[in-house]
């Protein structure tokens, strides 16, 4: 199965790289806040980034259609009872989804810290979600996404003054997994710490 989605991982890096376009697999437990994040990310980049977003959830499109008129192109895959999106399903919707103009592509995979972690897409880079709301520990916990993780976010920041979350705790279990990771706190509904990951996706653009 791996093998396979491999082979379709490699075409699909092939078919963005031709295109220039930089394909970001989104990966978090759920309720770490994806969906949100994309959708004030979405706001930012209106008209200066030209971007579509794939998001997968085992049923329904809620997702979709909360992203949808943010100017970009969603298209939404239900997933049933995998806990993943894989190549082969990314491949399909690449051609529908990503127009002449696009540079960045968000893939927002089903909510599940392990699965997807081992699923390559074809991706320029996984980013990992971490609310604040989950425990310090979960990098240690569930190493394999954030060892791979080309950022991580901690999410719901705007929370903090609310619960008894140890930063210094959570920076340690990220810096014994992945020493060089860049992190980035962020609360997509206050807009705390959204400048600097919005230059951090222009950036990324601009290659």
């Amino acid at each position: 199965m791996l093998a396979k989605n491999d082979d379709f991982a490699r075409r699909n890096r092939h078919w963005l790289a031709r295109r220039g376009v930089i394909a970001l697999n989104i990966i978090s437990a759920p309720g770490a806040g994806k969906t949100l994040l994309l959708e004030r990310t979405l706001e930012a980049l209106r008209r200066k980034v030209p971007c579509a977003v794939i998001t997968g959830d085992q049923y329904t499109d809620n997702d979709a259609r909360r992203l949808a008129g943010k100017g970009a192109r969603v298209a939404q895959i239900e997933t049933m009872s995998a806990c993943h999106l894989d190549a082969g399903r990314i491949a399909k919707l690449l051609p529908k989804v990503v127009g002449p103009r696009v540079r960045l592509l968000f893939i927002e995979n089903v909510g599940n810290l392990v699965c997807p972690a081992a699923f390559d897409l074809g991706e320029h880079a996984k980013i990992a979600l971490l609310s604040v709301t989950e425990g310090e520990d979960k990098p240690e916990k569930y190493p394999a996404l954030f060892i791979q993780a080309g950022a991580i976010l901690l999410t719901k920041v705007d929370l903090l003054p609310h619960l008894q979350w140890d930063r210094g705790r959570c920076q340690e279990s990220l810096r014994h997994v992945h020493p060089a990771a860049r992190v980035m706190e962020v609360s997509a509904r206050t807009g705390l710490g959204m400048d600097g990951w919005v230059q951090y996706l222009r950036g990324l653009a601009r290659r």
